[in-house]
C-alpha cells in the first residue's frame, strides 16, 4: 500500500509517500515550503503592487502570514477575510478583526470582492494536496496513493476567558491519560474533537475516499525518531522537538511516557533548555514553573533516575541544544531527520488502521 504522510510546519512542508514494496530510504520524497510561508509571499506581493487582499478558505497555520497581513495593513491597504479564514489568526473574531485591522466579510461579499482587479484573492488553507501531486507527476511519480496523514500543530479553540495555552497543555495532557501513547495524539478523519479547529480543517480538504490520520506535529516528530536505532535502543531518554514557535520534550522510560513539558521556542536558550530537560528528567519539573515563564506547562508522572539523561534532539532549531553538555543525539530515522515527522505519521496510521498495520511494520523494518 501507498501512504502520503504530509508534516505541516512552520518553515516547511515534508513529504513521505510511502511505499510498503520498497524500503523507506528509497520512498519518494519532497520538502517545499510550508502553506503558511507560500500564503505570506502572496500577501507581500500584493503589498507591494498596492492590491487590496481577500483572504478564503478554512483555518489554517498563521506566522508567517498573519506577519504578512499585518505588514499589508500597515502599508494603509485593505484586507478583508471569510470567517473560517479569519480564524487563522484567532478563534475570537471580534479580537482578529482588532488585533490585524481585517473586515470579516461573508461568502457572497467574499465573492464580489474577489471580482475586483485591485484584489488579489489568496486562498488559506494547510493540505495543498493539488499541489504536491503536481510536484509529483512533475518528477515522474504517478500521484497515486491508498491513504493520507497529516500533521499541524493545533492550539485549539480555547472557551472564552481560557488561555489558549492552558486550553492546549490541558489538551495535551488528556491524550496521554487515555493510555495509548504517542500515538494518542493522532486521530481518524472522523474523530476529530470538535476543539481542534485546524485539524478539522485538514480532514474536510482530504478527499473523502481515502482513510485519513490527522496528529500534533511535535508528537509525529518523537513517534518518528523512535525508528532510529539509536534512539530505540535507549531505555530513559529525552527526546525534544525544537521547532521554529514551540518546543516540544517528552521523557520516555522503556517506552512509556515519564512526562513532558511544552515552551516557546523564542524565549528559550540554550542554558534554560538544558535545564528544563535536566528537571523533567529528575520529575521535578512543575506545570506552574512553565506556565509562569509563559511555556504551555509540564507533566511529571515517573523520574528517569539520571541527571544526565540520553537527549535526542530534533526540529529546525535543534542547533540551540548543540554546545548542551547533556548526552546529546540528533536523530535520522531511515537516514533523514527532516521526516521524522512523516515517520511518526506512518507508525500513528498503522495504529489507527490495524488492516494495514503488518504491512507497515514489516516495510519499516526491512
Amino acid at each position: 500500500m501507498k501512504l502520503l504522510a504530509i508534516d505541516v510546519g512552520t518553515g516547511t512542508q515534508d513529504i513521505l509517500l510511502f511505499d510498503t514494496e520498497r524500503e523507506p530510504e528509497n520512498c519518494v520524497q519532497l520538502v517545499l515550503p510550508s502553506p503558511t510561508v507560500i500564503v505570506a509571499d502572496r500577501i507581500r506581493a500584493a503589498t507591494a503592487a498596492g492590491k487590496g487582499v481577500l483572504l478564503t478558505g478554512v483555518t489554517m497555520g498563521g506566522g508567517p502570514s498573519a506577519w504578512a497581513a499585518e505588514a499589508h495593513r500597515k502599508a494603509g491597504l485593505p484586507l478583508w477575510a471569510t470567517p473560517d479564514a479569519a480564524r487563522t489568526f484567532n478563534d475570537d473574531l471580534e479580537q482578529v478583526a482588532a488585533d490585524l485591522g481585517l473586515e470579516v466579510v461573508s461568502d457572497d461579499e467574499a465573492a464580489s470582492l474577489g471580482r475586483r482587479e485591485d484584489v488579489e484573492r489568496v486562498e488559506l488553507r494547510d493540505l495543498m494536496l493539488p499541489e504536491i501531486c503536481a510536484a509529483l507527476a512533475a518528477g515522474g511519480v504517478r500521484p497515486e496513493f491508498d491513504a493520507l496523514a497529516v500533521a499541524v500543530f493545533d492550539h485549539g479553540n480555547a472557551p472564552r476567558g481560557v488561555s489558549d495555552r492552558a486550553f492546549r497543555f490541558d489538551y495535551l495532557r488528556s491524550r496521554l491519560q487515555a493510555g495509548l501513547g504517542l500515538a494518542g495524539f493522532a486521530f481518524r478523519g472522523d474523530e476529530i474533537p470538535e476543539s481542534m479547529t485546524r485539524l478539522r480543517a485538514v480532514a474536510a480538504l482530504a478527499p473523502s475516499r481515502l482513510p485519513l490520520a490527522v496528529m500534533d506535529t511535535a508528537p509525529a516528530a518523537v513517534l518518528g525518531s523512535l525508528d532510529d536505532p539509536r534512539v530505540a535502543e535507549a531505555g530513559a531518554k529525552i527526546v525534544v522537538n525544537v521547532g521554529n514557535f514551540h518546543t516540544l520534550a517528552f521523557a520516555l522510560l522503556d517506552g512509556q511516557v515519564a512526562g513532558l513539558f511544552e515552551h516557546h521556542t523564542g524565549l528559550v536558550d540554550a542554558a534554560k533548555l538544558e535545564r528544563l530537560i535536566r528537571r523533567l528528567a529528575a520529575g521535578q519539573l512543575a506545570n506552574e514553573e512553565v506556565f509562569a515563564d509563559h511555556g504551555h506547562g509540564a507533566i511529571s508522572f515517573d523520574r528517569l533516575g539520571t541527571p544526565e539523561p540520553f537527549t535526542v534532539v530534533l526540529g529546525p532549531r535543534r542547533g540551540m541544544l548543540r554546545a548542551s553538555s547533556l548526552p546529546r543525539y540528533e536523530a535520522v530515522p531511515h537516514g533523514d531527520m527532516m521526516l521524522a515527522g512523516c515517520f511518526g505519521l506512518v507508525r500513528a496510521f498503522a495504529a489507527l488502521y490495524p488492516a494495514w498495520r503488518d504491512a507497515i511494520e514489516a516495510a519499516l523494518a526491512r
